[in-house]
């Protein structure tokens, strides 16, 4: 009887798993906006993955190197003073849309998402809600965001924070999915 009922539990683990629709993104596009002062600085990169589950579950992941700069000394700057992204070469995010059904995902339409996680920037894990919207678009799917971060949560540190760097930094994401 036992074994019977590890079995069923086994089971209905599996279709409920498998009831869930993945969506990926492998060129998700992140950017960043930073008003200081002496000076602004944008960047931008597109070498995002992302997952986006039909049960809300969302993981995003991006090599900081990628983010590419118009000025080429402060792309320098960024990954070796700032970001230090030899020894924190990656960020991530990874979090559930809490309003999850809200969203239909078989119906074209934008709908807006709130969603909660956890961010993970220079090897600093913080919790973090965000709004966005989701829009689906015939079989894609497209996810929109913009939050502020605070640079000294993630030990971000610097001569030029609040100078030439903003102390908080505008991050935008838009994400498509098949």
């Amino acid at each position: 009887m036992k074994s019977i009922m590890i079995m069923l539990v086994f089971v209905s683990s599996f279709f409920s798993v498998d009831a869930q629709k993945i969506y990926s993104a492998k060129s998700g596009n992140i950017s960043f906006f930073s008003s200081a002062p002496l000076q602004d600085i944008e960047a931008k990169t597109s070498e995002v993955e992302s997952k986006l589950a039909s049960n809300g579950q969302i993981a995003f992941t991006l090599l900081i190197k990628g983010f590419q700069f118009d000025n080429q000394k402060m792309e320098d700057d960024f990954n070796e003073d700032y970001m230090e992204s030899s020894k924190y070469p990656k960020a991530g995010f990874k979090g559930n849309i809490t309003n999850i059904s809200e969203i239909d995902f078989s119906k074209d339409g934008t709908y807006p998402a709130k969603v909660k996680g956890e961010l993970t920037i220079h090897g600093v894990t913080k919790d973090i809600t965000a709004d966005g919207s989701i829009q689906v678009k015939g079989p894609k799917i497209i996810a929109r965001s913009k939050f502020d971060v605070a640079v000294k949560d993630y030990n971000i540190g610097g001569a030029l924070i609040g100078k030439k760097i903003a102390s908080t930094i505008a991050i935008t994401v838009d994400c498509e999915y098949e």
